[in-house]
């Protein structure tokens, strides 16, 4: 073989090689397909396509700002596993939504204060009703605050850890939406050992003492319907009846 024919034939061997590169690469690299959808002259979707050429994300700017502001996650045939949101388009993203396999909504997180932290969860059970709320208060990556919800997606119940130690020192539960009472942990011992009785959620009406810390009420203060502290009771032999009575 001559050195032109050696050439030629090594020649065609680089072009289909070459050839061969560029639809594997096209194969094996995504897609992203840009969209106008207000026909106004800018891009304001991406659509992001895996080698299978399913859809793995697709971008939005809402806004039409030229910024993104909504991300969207998918898996196999295009089931949403997670979608961000910018809610005040100032750039970050400030909201995520988690999905079950199914597509179900499971939990939603918050940046609640703008502070580049999550601070804020709720979370929902099979039917994507609410069932829990958690919040971090103070930024410190606890959380302070969990409110929890009936079936009815109202709340029943909020505990709170007020000075920020990590354990819940206060109760607070609902009936109807309307607070009946609240549990207080004096001593830090994570019991509650003051409970205040409500009616119409702010009318107090009752407050028991747990005063010696043994799981039991040992004195009981009376209020009228102004607030006004009318009777003192007290169990001063901690004997589970009370053997003092004090009108106001």
């Amino acid at each position: 073989m001559t050195k032109k024919l050696i050439f030629n034939s090594l020649r065609l061997i680089s072009i289909c090689s070459l050839i061969f590169l560029t639809v594997s690469v096209s194969m094996v690299f995504a897609e992203v397909a840009k969209i106008d959808s207000n026909f106004d002259g800018k891009m304001d979707q991406w659509r992001h396509t895996t080698a299978e050429g399913k859809i793995s994300k697709i971008e939005h700017d809402t806004n039409f700002d030229g910024i993104i502001d909504q991300i969207e996650h998918f898996v196999g045939d295009k089931i949403l596993v997670k979608a961000e949101f910018d809610a005040d388009k100032n750039g970050k993203m400030d909201q995520i939504q988690h999905y079950s396999d199914q597509g179900k909504l499971e939990k939603i997180e918050k940046d609640s204060k703008n502070t580049g932290k999550f601070d804020w969860k709720e979370k929902f059970d099979a039917n994507e009703k609410i069932e829990r709320v958690e919040i971090d208060e103070n930024g410190d990556g606890k959380v302070d605050i969990r409110q929890y919800f009936d079936a009815n997606q109202t709340i029943k119940q909020t505990d709170y850890d007020t000075d920020f130690n990590g354990t819940t020192d206060r109760w607070d539960y609902f009936v109807s939406e309307k607070l009946e009472k609240v549990g207080f942990d004096t001593n830090s011992d994570q019991k509650p050992d003051q409970w205040q009785f409500f009616k119409g959620s702010n009318v107090l009406v009752k407050v028991e003492n747990d005063t010696n810390f043994d799981g039991n009420t040992d004195r009981w203060e009376f209020f009228d319907s102004s607030g006004k502290l009318t009777r003192i009771e007290a169990d001063r032999n901690f004997d589970g009846k009370p053997d003092m009575v004090q009108d106001q």
